[in-house]
């Protein structure tokens, strides 16, 4: 197992003892979209697990820590002390685009190493993220089951659904959060205290994110006959605009983009239907920095944009979760 210590045993030792987040862990890590929002509240990434070889290359060139591969394989024990424990786990089956499977799908059950590793390490806090999705899956039962779980954990547990559009993103991206405070621990008393983050208004605009037309690559762009098609389809009033063709065929355009879904069709999203998102396009619509790198396909690189954590819906998550605990440390 490679892990990237960063910090002394009587480090951990004082944290746990003493309500504050400096460290976190990443499970299921993607491309790193909760690393960078966490990161950017000031918190020490010491552990990573992503089962994709090729995405935890891109992580570890972004990040400079290097993922384990398998989730599943890992022992809870050798998982370092952290405080705080973030997860996107996967979002297949319970997605609109998948069969909704649900626990039933054994993609579905790896949330259950989730449940050891807070068993096992108890940090200070925990912060999940899926698709809207699963609140409603199965009428809500499999949301209770993964909450009482979490509360069998020992953790409070609170949950929300938060859309990336009020936290300037120009992208309608409506995701669950769900968060818990250790209540066998001081931090515990955070649950009380800890609110949601309120909405942004929207200063980041598709201008800022669609690259000038002279830097748009070749390999986007619609052949003349299927651009004809989409002109003759729709007439949008945005421009620019993105243009979304919904599983029913019918196409709407608005200022800001539509959720990135990994397993979309290719068009699904447009720019004044014409061209596809760039990949540079993808990754600032999801709130990651330009220094940020991918390699491998075009399709390879919209399959991890669409699975990652929009960075500011998630650092304002974890930034609220850190102030309800720093509020519990503070003297009475």
């Amino acid at each position: 197992m490679t892990t990237t210590q960063l910090v002394t045993t009587e480090d951990m030792a004082r944290t746990k003892a003493e309500p504050g987040l400096r460290t976190f862990i990443d499970l299921f890590a993607g491309i790193g979209g909760f690393h960078h929002a966490a990161a950017q509240a000031g918190l020490t990434g010491v552990f990573a697990a992503e089962i994709d070889a090729h995405t935890a290359q891109d992580y570890h060139a972004a990040t400079g820590l290097e993922p384990v591969g398998d989730i599943t394989a890992i022992n809870p024990d050798d998982v370092p002390d952290h405080d705080l424990l973030t997860a996107g786990f996967p979002c297949q089956p319970y997605s609109i685009i998948g069969d909704r499977q649900g626990m039933d799908d054994p993609r579905g059950q790896v949330i259950h190493h989730i449940f050891h590793i807070l068993e096992a390490k108890q940090p200070q806090a925990f912060v999940l993220e899926n698709v809207k999705q699963l609140r409603s899956h199965d009428q809500g039962r499999t949301l209770k089951g993964i909450t009482d779980r979490l509360q069998q954990a020992g953790y409070a547990v609170a949950y929300s659904v938060l859309n990336a559009l009020q936290h300037n993103l120009p992208q309608r991206r409506e995701r669950l959060f769900i968060v818990g405070f250790n209540t066998n621990q001081a931090a515990g008393a955070a649950f009380h205290t800890f609110h949601w983050p309120e909405p942004r208004p929207l200063t980041r605009t598709l201008q800022e994110v669609l690259l000038p037309a002279e830097q748009v690559p070749d390999h986007v762009q619609l052949n003349p006959a299927m651009r004809a098609r989409y002109q003759a389809a729709h007439q949008s009033e945005y421009d620019p605009g993105i243009w979304h063709q919904n599983k029913g065929g019918c196409i709407s355009s608005h200022p800001y983009s539509c959720a990135l879904r990994s397993e979309a069709s290719f068009n699904y999203l447009l720019v004044n239907g014409e061209r596809r998102l760039a990949e540079r396009e993808m990754l600032r619509l999801q709130g990651f920095p330009d220094a940020m790198e991918l390699s491998g396909s075009y399709t390879k690189i919209k399959h991890q944009c669409g699975n990652a954590v929009p960075v500011p819906l998630a650092h304002a998550v974890i930034q609220e979760v850190i102030n309800g605990i720093n509020s519990t440390a503070r003297p009475s």
